[in-house]
């Protein structure tokens, strides 16, 4: 259907309106037109097949259509079946066949009647869908395992049952010329700034695709056009923690279709909290905090920085150290700068393969890599023992923080250049590069690095630290808040 075609008006003869509507759809299988005679004018209910509950359909929809006493016309048809009929809690009407046909493919059941030039639709959607399940890759230990799903209204649905107030405010619309998908865009209206509110709107407002399918497609336009190495907007596809970041008075987008919700605007730190943190001791919190941001540095440092000792520096280690180094790497017949390279590049292809693969077989990706590659690379001679030590460390350093595991891998291959190109001064250079471009990002007015910079001291209380939740409920970071400090 056409810009043109999807505002046409609906006409009032029903033959009409069925013939144009199915030269729309190109008599698409799916789309069940059923024609059927009550209070003695001629009707039509639509439906697309697997996308209505038939049992609500055929045991309170039909009966009660069928039903109706005779009426003088069917404006009068139509007006007993707004005002003294109650056949769904979600019921609308439709003047044109643009927001019609959307309405009957998101699974309403739409009453078309000769004479009225309108539609009325009854929500009555039964689509199969996943169940609530537990986050796969946000897991926890104390805190709920409940994770979103595909259901754009289901996901609503768990936020509003953790938010039981009337501040929280959930906006749907559609997006997306062909796919037509639902967004909700989620706020506490006493919380979010209204310049902020507004600006993602005009985001919103610039989608122009065709077809919206995952939050990948959302995510450009919410986001500052310059480059940004980091992402400003954060995913999550736990309700527990997407209702924490609407109390500081974030903003939410939740896409059907989608088991994850994008936060705007998002903290660097963030990616190294998690809901754990908060049900134990502060003084675990803060170790294992500490811990994840141990292990991004050396998930990201720590070949290159094996590689430019053992090339440029090796100096800085200590005589037994340095013997066995060179009695490894004497044998190997690659530099170690091309011995490094080449393992991560085969950590990422196993990795790769043991995501995309079907499960059942997944386990031989752990038997080849393991047993027949690595073994016999060391025993062979071609890698070193240290250095596909270090390669393994580093990797298991990226799997603490998986947030940022597609930055960790590109970082890793780039320090690893520099460090083997100009050695730990390289290192620097592409680390102050780095730094810059992480304390420049910003998306709205909201620095990724705050609130530690630019320093905000109500905020420091649950960043590489945390406090008892005694002094958190007077103080903490919310979007509100920075925004006054800094009008």
């Amino acid at each position: 259907m056409t810009r043109d075609e999807d505002k046409k008006v609906i006409r009032s003869g029903l033959n009409e309106s069925l013939c144009y509507i199915k030269s729309v759809t190109g008599s698409s299988s799916d789309v069940l037109i059923n024609e059927f005679t009550t209070a003695g004018i001629s009707c039509a209910l639509l439906c697309c097949d697997g996308m209505v509950s038939s049992q609500a359909v055929a045991e309170t929809l039909m009966p009660a259509l069928t039903g109706i006493p005779e009426v003088k016309n069917p404006a009068e048809l139509f007006r007993c079946i707004r005002e003294h009929m109650l056949l769904s809690t979600d019921m609308a009407e439709s003047d044109d066949y643009g927001d019609m046909l959307r309405r009957l493919h998101s699974g309403f059941a739409i009453l078309l009647a000769e004479g009225m030039a309108k539609a009325l639709a009854f929500g009555v959607q039964g689509y199969a869908s996943r169940s609530v399940q537990e986050p796969s890759g946000e897991g926890n230990i104390l805190g709920s395992h409940e994770g979103f799903t595909e259901v754009v209204r289901t996901n609503m649905s768990m936020l509003r049952r953790r938010l039981k107030t009337s501040e929280l405010v959930m906006k749907l619309s559609t997006v997306g010329s062909k796919s037509m998908t639902d967004i909700c865009l989620c706020y506490m209206k006493d919380r979010v700034p209204e310049k902020l509110l507004k600006r993602i709107e005009s985001s919103l407002g610039e989608i122009n695709l065709e077809s919206v399918l995952s939050t990948g497609y959302v995510r450009p336009f919410v986001e500052r056009r310059s480059f940004e190495f980091f992402s400003s907007t954060g995913l999550t596809e736990r309700p527990d923690v997407l209702c924490s970041k609407l109390v500081e008075g974030r903003v939410a987008i939740l896409v059907d279709g989608v088991p994850y919700g994008i936060i705007i605007p998002r903290l660097f730190c963030e990616s190294f909290h998690t809901l754990d943190d908060y049900a134990y001791k502060p003084y675990y919190s803060i170790f294992m905090r500490w811990i994840r941001y141990g292990a991004f540095i050396i998930a990201i440092l720590l070949p290159a920085v094996y590689t430019a000792i053992a090339m440029y520096h090796p100096e800085l280690l200590n005589s037994t150290l340095l013997l066995l180094l060179v009695q490894e790497e004497e044998n190997a017949p690659l530099s170690i700068i091309t011995e490094a390279v080449l393992v991560l590049l085969m950590y990422e292809v196993i990795r790769e393969a043991g995501i995309r693969l079907p499960k059942p077989v997944g386990g031989a990706v752990s038997i080849i890599s393991g047993l027949i590659i690595g073994d016999a690379a060391v025993k062979s001679g071609l890698v070193s023992t240290p250095l596909l030590t270090m390669t393994a460390l580093s990797a298991l350093g990226g799997l603490v923080v998986p947030d940022l595991a597609p930055q960790i891998t590109v970082l890793r291959f780039g320090f690893l250049v520099a460090g083997g190109m100009l050695g730990l001064f390289g290192i620097s250079l592409l680390a102050c590069a780095v730094l810059t471009n992480i304390c420049a990002t910003e998306d709205y007015g909201f620095p990724f690095t705050a609130p530690l910079s630019p320093f905000f001291r109500e905020g420091m209380g649950d960043t590489v630290f945390r406090l008892g939740f005694r002094k958190m409920q007077n103080r903490g970071f919310t979007v509100e808040e920075y925004h006054e400090q800094n009008k």
